[in-house]
């Protein structure tokens, strides 16, 4: 489990490419494509990969801390259930952003279109819950804001599933089977383009052991509030669980990429 998976994605990045027809022959537009932007290593550039850190911002479990630190490859989130945020209904260890130095980070605007690739590793510990379990979520900078789009861990009809929402209108993007994917590595493909009203549009695709488990997509959606878009990672969650799901558990994270498509 210390040890990571190296992810199979994003080999095939390319755009479709435009034409524009001349005379005497067709000249050709440059396809878009994804370029990378953003590739830290958890060895190597540790927390310095993200835009902030947000370990148990209300001091609440001080033994505990760190909660979130690279080990070996990989980021780990650790919650206890003695953690509690600065709303005490509830746990927040994450991380924002993508760090490009120590002075600047990739800002995600209006009209852009984004891509998120990663490896998680969820344990069978992290379970899904009644009320909100979110491990990875968009969201505009600052305090007071709601989430854009969220991936959650979510019981439904008793059963526990991994899902994408837009968590404003509350559309379902896509739904699977959370069960298939404790205590293994699970390959991240999440893309995004931001834009207000229905100028936005997202895709989310889990692959386990090559196999793809979902692949979902919305267009004509809202995924723009005001200024710019930031992800986030790690766990939180609600402790209004009526399931007895919660328990202490923990999150890693490997290989995170991040391509803008130009």
């Amino acid at each position: 489990m210390g040890t990571s998976r190296r992810v199979l994605l994003g080999a095939a990045l390319g755009g479709v490419a435009s034409a524009a027809v001349g005379l005497p022959a067709a000249t050709h537009a440059r396809a878009a494509s994804w370029q990378l932007k953003w590739s830290p290593s958890a060895s190597s550039d540790g927390m310095r990969a993200f835009e902030t850190i947000e370990d148990d911002r209300a001091d609440s479990h001080p033994g505990g801390q760190p909660h979130i630190y690279a080990t070996g490859d990989n980021w780990r989130f650790n919650m206890h259930m003695s953690d509690r945020d600065t709303s005490t209904d509830r746990q927040r260890q994450e991380v924002t952003g993508l760090r490009t130095s120590g002075s600047s980070y990739l800002k995600w605007t209006q009209g852009q279109t984004w891509r998120i690739t990663y490896s998680m590793y969820i344990p069978s510990s992290l379970k899904a819950t009644t009320s909100f379990t979110h491990i990875m979520q968009m969201k505009q900078p600052g305090s007071g804001s709601s989430p854009i789009v969220v991936q959650s861990l979510r019981r439904v009809n008793g059963a526990q599933t991994i899902e994408l929402k837009l968590f404003d209108s509350d559309t379902l993007v896509g739904r699977t089977d959370l069960a298939p994917l404790h205590d293994k590595w699970t390959d991240v493909d999440f893309q995004i383009k931001v834009g207000n009203g229905s100028a936005g549009s997202v895709r989310w695709i889990l692959k386990s052991g090559g196999t793809t488990v979902i692949d979902k997509s919305k267009s004509g959606v809202d995924t723009f509030l005001a200024d710019r878009v930031r992800p986030k990672w790690g766990i939180y969650r609600s402790l209004g669980d009526t399931s007895g799901s919660l328990q202490d558990c923990h999150l890693l994270l490997t290989n995170l990429r991040g391509y803008q498509l130009v």
